[in-house]
């Protein structure tokens, strides 16, 4: 018996959500490419047109992209920053002024909400990155750095927050690790700690202050971009 327009919006609907999961949960990196329409409607237990409705609705709101002759890739972790990726394209600077405005934000929030956990976690992360700069591993310390600035926005504890700041993050991956090249001469790469040690004291506004600098800093490094 074939199945009616509800119940088949309800399977695409079911099967957009399996697929969201895959990438949010890091089955699917970004840039990856995802299984095949057969091998997906076998592993789902569903049709193939169920499929290619979902995989054409996930392509659409920037999750997924899909290259003809090549096949489907991760786009982006959510709708949010996929739509975020469509918006920046290449235009850093754009991004840079989005990011300041919700990072510093953050970084104050961080530093009345954030819990000793949160503490922990930014402190390994900072040390780690420091590892990765000193053994001149550039690509483990971009993506060190670009998890430190998620962390911080994470010590906010406000999921709207965190969800537009990871969409700015995939934007600005390839623009971190640009920066860390150009500056790979240093001993030493940017100070983060003042940052963390004054969310650890609970001092927003020193917290804010400390990351606006940063971030100006970058904008001004990148005044053509």
């Amino acid at each position: 018996m074939p199945l009616s327009s509800t119940q088949r919006t309800g399977l695409v609907d079911q099967v957009i959500e399996q697929m969201r999961d895959a990438v949010r949960q890091g089955e699917w990196a970004i840039g990856e490419r995802i299984p095949t329409e057969p091998e997906l409607a076998a592993s789902l237990g569903v049709g193939r047109n169920t499929v290619r409705e979902a995989v054409r609705a996930l392509a659409h709101s920037g999750l997924l992209d899909v290259r003809q002759g090549q096949g489907t890739f991760v786009r982006a972790t959510s709708e949010v920053s996929g739509a975020l990726r469509r918006l920046c394209g290449a235009r850093l600077r754009e991004a840079l002024h989005v990011r300041r405005l919700l990072e510093v934000e953050a970084a104050r929030l961080a530093a009345t909400e954030r819990t000793d956990d949160d503490l922990a976690t930014l402190r390994r992360l900072l040390e780690h990155r420091d590892e990765c700069w000193a053994r001149g591993d550039l690509d483990a310390f971009a993506r060190t750095d670009a998890a430190f600035h998620l962390a911080v926005v994470d010590a906010a504890h406000n999921s709207v927050l965190s969800e537009l700041c990871r969409g700015l993050s995939e934007v600005m991956a390839a623009s971190i690790a640009t920066t860390c090249r150009a500056d790979a001469h240093e001993r030493h790469p940017a100070d983060h700690r003042t940052v963390v040690d004054a969310i650890a004291a609970r001092d927003a506004d020193r917290a804010a202050s400390l990351t606006r600098d940063f971030l100006d800093l970058l904008l001004a490094r990148n005044a053509e971009s």
